[in-house]
Formats: C-alpha cells, sequence, structure tokens
C-alpha cells in the first residue's frame, strides 16, 4: 500500500531538517580574489597572463575572456571577440608521440558572461572530411568519445579532484560526465547546456555555452578553476590535451585526472542564486503481467510525481523525489552464468546514478583502490536493493539525497521508502545510507559509511552495516587503500561465547604501482561468514583471498605498426574462514596494441577450485558435484579499434571445465572495449554481440547461447530512438526494448517506450508452472518539464 500523508511528510521532514543543519556548518562564502589564494600546493595563485602562459613542466595558466554581451551560439565563430582577442593552442600529445606537440592546430577561446562560460575553437585538420571518424549523434554515448571531437574539464572548485566535463563531435553530438576524487565518471549527470558546430575548408568550428546554473561554484571576482582540454584527432589514433598527463593514461581517460589540468584565471562570476531546479512528470502506461498473482492483463494506469533539486551551497545540492518513475529506462543486458555465484547487473536509473561517487566505499577516488579484486569486494551500497526485489519493480514513495562538500568533508545523506509489494513478498522499508569523507594530504582521502534497512530481507528486524576506509596516493605512481566493514543482521552474530570472532566483518588493503612500462599491484581481501550488507551487494562470504599481478608493457621505438606490448601474470589464492583452499588460480595475458588501435591477445588460465555444495551452470541438465576440480583453458582474441565503422572483439575459448570441456566463441565487447558497434551510416548504428557456450560433460552436455542487437537511430543531438532485441537460451527468453527519447526544450523530454518479454521454449522443457508465449508487456508515454529558478 502506499504510504500516507503523515509518513511522507515526515520523511520530508527528517530530509530537509538534516539539509538545514548541514548548510548551518558550512563555512561562509566570501569572494575570494585569485592573487591571495594558494594554489593546491601552497604557491600564490597565478596572476592573470594576456592569453596563456606556461610553466617548466608545460602547465598551462588561462585567462578567461569576460564578455560584455552574450556570444551567438551557432558554430560559425564570426563575433568580434575572435578577432580581437588572440586564441590560445598548443595542445600535447599523449599518443601517439608523447610530449610532442599536436599534429594538428586548434585555436582555442574561453570567454564567458553573466549566464554562460563558453568554449570556442577552430579544429584545423589537413585531412579529407571523408576520413574524419564522425558517426555519432546521441548523447552521453560512448561511441562519441571514439569521434573526432574537442572537450573541456572545469575544476571550479579548484581543488585538484573534482570537476565537469563537456565534449561534442563535428556533429554537435553531446556528453557530459562528472568526477568524484578523480574516480569513475558519472555520464549520467545531464547538465542543460548547448553545442554548436560548423566547417570551414580546412577543418571544423564549435561553440559550447554551458549556464553557470548548471555548474556548482564559488562567485565573486578573480576566481580560479581548474581546467583540462582534450581534442581527438581520431583517424590518427591521436590524443592531445591542454596540459601534460601521465603516458599510462593515453586516451580519453587522462581527461579524468584532474590534478594534472591547468588553470584558468580572470573570471568575475555572478551569484548562484537560488538554483531550485523542479521536474514534475506525467506517465501513462498499459502493462500486462503474467507472472503475477493474480494476472495482469492490459492494465491501463497514470501516474504523476516529480523531482525536486535544491542548491543548498554553492557545493551542496538537496534532491528531493516523490512517487519516482523509472519507465524510460533501458532493461538489463541478460547473462549467462557458468559460475556458483550472483551475478552483478550495472544501475541505470538516473536518480541513483547522478551523485553515485561520493556514495562509493572502499574502491573508488584517486586511482586507489584498483580493480585487482574483481566482483569478490562486497559493496556496501548497491543502489538494485531499492525499488528493486528480484527484478520486480517495487514502487518509491518518496526519497530524498543531500551529496556535496562542506570545507574539506564530502557528504552524501539519503533516505527513502518503498511502498512495498505483496504480489513479490516486499514489505514496506526504509533505506538510509550515510556517507562522509574528508580530504588528506593532497589527493588522499579518509571516510566512513553507515547503510540502514528497515526490514532485513528474511521479513523481520533489520540489517544495518558501518564501515571506514581510505584512499591515499602517495605518488603519482604508487596508491593503496583499505577499508574495514561490520554487519548487524537480526539473527545472526559475530560473537561466539561473548569472544568476537569476526565473522559479521569484511575488510581489505591494497597497494598498486603503475607507469606505463612497469606496474604491480597486490590485495588481502578478507569477508566474514555473516558479514551481510543487505543495501549492497555480497557476490561471496566466508573467505580470505590473496592476490598479486605483474606486469610489462614496453613502447617501441618505431611506433608506425606496433604502439605497445603488454604482459601481465597474476596469482589468486582464496581459502575459507576454517582455512580450506577453495580458489587457486594463474593467469597468463599478453597483447599487442597496433598504431591503429587493434589489439590482439593471448590468455591462460589455470584453475583449481574446491565446491563446498553442488552448483548447476545456466542451461546445464545436471548439478557439478561438491569436491576439488583442475582445469585450464586458453583463450584468444582480436578487438578491432573503437574508431573503426565496424568494431568489437571475436575471442574463441578453449580448455578444460570442472570434470568436463569447455569450448566457447564470442563476437561482442570485451576488455577495455565496451561495447561492438557497426556505424552504418552517421545516423545509424547497430551494436551486436553473439556468445556461443558448449560444455561436454560425462553427466551431460549443454549449449548456451546469447544474442543482443542495439539498434540506434539519432534524429538529431536531441532526438533519438532505439531498440534492444535479446535471446538467452539458458533462460529461453526472448525481450524487446524499443525506446524514444526528444528533448523538446532544455532539460525537459518527452519518452515513448515498448518492453516485452516471451518465453520461447517448446514442450519438451516445459514444466507445470512455465509460462509460455508472452510473460510481460509494457507500452509507456511519459513527458517531463524542467523548471528552474
Amino acid at each position: 500500500m502506499r504510504l500516507g500523508r503523515t509518513a511522507r511528510n515526515c520523511h520530508a521532514r527528517v530530509f530537509i531538517n538534516t539539509a538545514a543543519a548541514l548548510a548551518l556548518l558550512a563555512p561562509p562564502l566570501r569572494p575570494a580574489r585569485a592573487q591571495n589564494r594558494p594554489t593546491i600546493d601552497g604557491s600564490p595563485a597565478p596572476v592573470s597572463p594576456a592569453v596563456i602562459t606556461r610553466d617548466a613542466a608545460q602547465r598551462a595558466t588561462v585567462r578567461a575572456i569576460k564578455l560584455a554581451e552574450r556570444l551567438k551560439v551557432d558554430g560559425v565563430l564570426d563575433e568580434a571577440v575572435y578577432t580581437r582577442e588572440a586564441p590560445f593552442g598548443g595542445l600535447i600529445q599523449v599518443a601517439p608521440d608523447a610530449g610532442a606537440p599536436a599534429s594538428e592546430r586548434s585555436d582555442l577561446w574561453i570567454t564567458y558572461d553573466d549566464r554562460n562560460i563558453y568554449l570556442s575553437c577552430r579544429c584545423y585538420d589537413g585531412s579529407p572530411p571523408a576520413e574524419w571518424i564522425v558517426n555519432e549523434l546521441r548523447r552521453d554515448t560512448g561511441g562519441l568519445r571514439n569521434n573526432e571531437h574537442i572537450g573541456i574539464l572545469f575544476d571550479t572548485f579548484y581543488d585538484r579532484r573534482s570537476g565537469f566535463a563537456f565534449y561534442t563531435n563535428p556533429l554537435g553530438a553531446r556528453a557530459d560526465y562528472s568526477i568524484v576524487d578523480e574516480g569513475g565518471s558519472n555520464t549520467d549527470w545531464n547538465p542543460v547546456w548547448t553545442s554548436k558546430t560548423g566547417r570551414f575548408d580546412g577543418g571544423w568550428t564549435v561553440e559550447m555555452a554551458i549556464p553557470f546554473q548548471s555548474l556548482r561554484y564559488r562567485a565573486g571576482t578573480n576566481q580560479v578553476w581548474g581546467v583540462q582540454i582534450r581534442r581527438s584527432v581520431r583517424h590518427k589514433n591521436e590524443w592531445d590535451y591542454l596540459t601534460p598527463v601521465p603516458r599510462i593514461l593515453a586516451g580519453p581517460q587522462a581527461l579524468n585526472r584532474v590534478s594534472a589540468g591547468g588553470t584558468l584565471v580572470g573570471l568575475d562570476l555572478p551569484e548562484t542564486g537560488r538554483n531550485i531546479e523542479a521536474k514534475p512528470y506525467v506517465v501513462s502506461r498499459m502493462s500486462t503481467d503474467r507472472l503475477r498473482t493474480p494476472v495482469v492483463n492490459n492494465r491501463i494506469g497514470n501516474e504523476i510525481g516529480g523531482d525536486l533539486k535544491y542548491g543548498v551551497t554553492p557545493n551542496l545540492t538537496a534532491d528531493l523525489t516523490v512517487n519516482t518513475d523509472f519507465a524510460q529506462v533501458e532493461i538489463d543486458e541478460q547473462q549467462v552464468n557458468l559460475t556458483r555465484f550472483s551475478l552483478f547487473f550495472p544501475e541505470k536509473r538516473d536518480f541513483f546514478l547522478e551523485g553515485r561517487g561520493i556514495f562509493d566505499f572502499g574502491r573508488g577516488g584517486n586511482g586507489a583502490l584498483s580493480a585487482s579484486s574483481g566482483s569478490d569486494t562486497p559493496q556496501l551500497f548497491y543502489t538494485r536493493r531499492i525499488g528493486l526485489d528480484n527484478g520486480s519493480v517495487v514502487p518509491i514513495d518518496v526519497g530524498g539525497r543531500l551529496t556535496g562538500k562542506v570545507g574539506k568533508y564530502a557528504v552524501g545523506l539519503m533516505h527513502i521508502g518503498t511502498e512495498g509489494d505483496a504480489a513479490v513478498r516486499a514489505r514496506p522499508t526504509d533505506f538510509t545510507v550515510v556517507r562522509l569523507k574528508r580530504d588528506v594530504l593532497q589527493r588522499s582521502s579518509i571516510g566512513a559509511m553507515f547503510t540502514n534497512r528497515s526490514v532485513a530481507t528474511s521479513g523481520t528486524g533489520a540489517n544495518a552495516v558501518y564501515g571506514v576506509d581510505g584512499a591515499f596516493l602517495l605518488t603519482q605512481a604508487l596508491n593503496a587503500g583499505a577499508y574495514w566493514a561490520q554487519s548487524q543482521t537480526t539473527g545472526t552474530s559475530g560473537t561466539n561465547g561473548g569472544a568476537a570472532t569476526g565473522n559479521d566483518q569484511s575488510y581489505q588493503a591494497r597497494v598498486d604501482y603503475s607507469v606505463d612500462r612497469y606496474g604491480a599491484k597486490a590485495d588481502y581481501l578478507a569477508v566474514g561468514r555473516d558479514f551481510d550488507p543487505q543495501v549492497g551487494f555480497r557476490r561471496r562470504a566466508d573467505f580470505n583471498r590473496s592476490f598479486a599481478e605483474l606486469r610489462f608493457s614496453p613502447r617501441p621505438t618505431d611506433q608506425t605498426v606496433v604502439r605497445k606490448v603488454t604482459g601481465t601474470a597474476s596469482g589468486e589464492y582464496v581459502e575459507s574462514g576454517a582455512g580450506q583452499v577453495e580458489t587457486r588460480i594463474w593467469r597468463g595475458h599478453a597483447d599487442v596494441e597496433f598504431a591503429s588501435s587493434d589489439v590482439v591477445a593471448l590468455d591462460v588460465t589455470s584453475d583449481y577450485e574446491f565446491l563446498r555444495q553442488s552448483f548447476t551452470p545456466s542451461g546445464a541438465p545436471t548439478a557439478i558435484a561438491p569436491g576439488a576440480y583442475r582445469f585450464s583453458d586458453v583463450a584468444l582474441s582480436y578487438a578491432f579499434g573503437a574508431q573503426r565503422r565496424a568494431s568489437g572483439m571475436i575471442r574463441g575459448q578453449v580448455g578444460r571445465f570442472y570434470d568436463g570441456t569447455i569450448r566457447s566463441l564470442s563476437i561482442g565487447p570485451g576488455g577495455s572495449f565496451a561495447t561492438s558497434r557497426i556505424a552504418i551510416l552517421q545516423q545509424l548504428a547497430v551494436e551486436p554481440s553473439f556468445a556461443i557456450t558448449s560444455v561436454a560433460r560425462p553427466s551431460g552436455s549443454f549449449t548456451t547461447r546469447l544474442a543482443r542487437a542495439r539498434v540506434d537511430y539519432g534524429f538529431s543531438p536531441l532526438m533519438f530512438a532505439s531498440a534492444l532485441l535479446q535471446y538467452n537460451s539458458a533462460d529461453r527468453a526472448f525481450s524487446t526494448n524499443l525506446r524514444f527519447r526528444w528533448e523538446y526544450a532544455p532539460g525537459s523530454e518527452l519518452f515513448l517506450v515498448y518492453t516485452d518479454e516471451r518465453d520461447v521454449r517448446n514442450d519438451r522443457y516445459a514444466t507445470p508452472t512455465t509460462v509460455r508465449g508472452l510473460k510481460n508487456r509494457a507500452v509507456v508515454v511519459k513527458l517531463n518539464r524542467l523548471f528552474r529558478y
């Protein structure tokens, strides 16, 4: 049932009172002059240059140009400022020839008025336009960074840790994201901004207008920001930056190294105002669900709701959501599970994606906690625990979030109430997450986190988890990190006869040394038997894991054909809490990256697994019995560069699999290649993937097939249609997801969505409870509108 008005008001009052308290704790904001504010290393801020100056390390200081009147953003670059003010340039390669001047000239201007900050560029290119790689119109797609493009990052609080990035290609397609503590980019941050492009004989032009209202910053005269500019001359596989970046970051990812950016001075910034955004929505849907009891057939419903965003301070934002709806979100990509552990599905819902970097625990920020522990590291906060239960949607009644910084402290608070759903046995539940993190040293941090679920997954009692973590950048190449966490759940205890055993705890320590030519990493991870983060994700319990890896990746002197050769060797050793060896894996990897950005790779794995209990891989007719197994396999892959008209990876694998053999062939994304893509037209692209795996065992053989095709058509940078078609033979399911999105006004959208899932098994595989044919279907029309005050 829905929460009553009293319950809703209680949720809102708790959230608003907390936001107000934190606002009072924030230090008063005073306009600061550039000459009085030190840089991150304690030296005085630079004096405004004529246009650009560089120090001995080639770090740039750029003067922003204040405009008396607004630019007409049309991509033409015919305003008087472009002749009156000299441009700056001098971009520096990070690839292929690190440290060399960019092969193509870029004339750049950073200007601003009382509403917007602008980046303008005349991007010269001596190659014919037919050779340019320009085939993406969608917003925020990974394919855009594999086009010719120009982008900028603003470190608006000049803390050398976090920032906002914007980039566009010659078609005017837009992408944007935010970065917290130099961690992973949050591409689901979608501010309002504009980009227009044009062509001239010898290159292309761009004008980008970013409203100050879309950013968080300090108001006042002579403000100082951090800045980095990236240009990709993609048909040459060349990456250029305003200031030098570490060579190991060769490619698009160097933009996220906020601390490597330059300095932007001469900013007289307007007051931030009220910074209130309201986004109401109305949705109409017709749904069918034959898996529910009672069955739902063509039920028509209408709903209203919305989101409210309020800038408590320039760097602290409160969000309130009421009757939250995610009908426009793309469905999950299907997976085949051949392991004995749970699958992990990424979050796709906008409300939970925005600001997520602050809630990272024990794995994010400053690059200090790498992915060496893979998916075995538990997550204290996994947003899909909220509003979803075993794949079914549980309505969210009301929720609030407060994120940002108060001085040196990063703050993240979230409280959300779900209604419950008797059909899936989900009770009304309150979820609470508190995250506090303090900046220490130049780019390090320490923090604490608390999560609480008012109704545990068992249906009685509650679940709470608390922990502390740290991420330390000891040098530009040496990172370290650690965390400790403990859970408390009704019915379990980490004590035995009054003596603590640590069964309800988890902890980890990691170290990573990484330069372009060499690398080494090691970590130790422990997860107790009763450690249970029920607002998080735990793939495996009751184990202690040790991991180590060495890397050697030289670059040849002549990079005409081969750009880089990489070899890694790693070992993984896992014991149960009782000391039983459960996993021992040795891996060897070698790859060659060509100048074209194609990569050929070879992987060899030797595995030992001890099964405490039997498990059944997806699609298998019989279970694999408990016991010890030794097996190995080899895989060969070839990945076509992401900038190619047809990109992706072809991978073949052959070897042993527990008590049998395995052979697989896959075509699609893999490794660092996030997607496989065929660009048919500038507006039309297909992202196909297919995997077939054949396992032969004494007790029965089986074959799984997983096919997926995503088709995208961009009518313009503001309008696109997409289709996601999937088939999974293990579940014998075929699903369709059709979406149309039109941004009819800045930040305001119309969505048309059709989704269905069908069981396509024949009678031989059917059971008395099988729902054959259509399982569920939905047709949705959703309209929202952004109001800014």
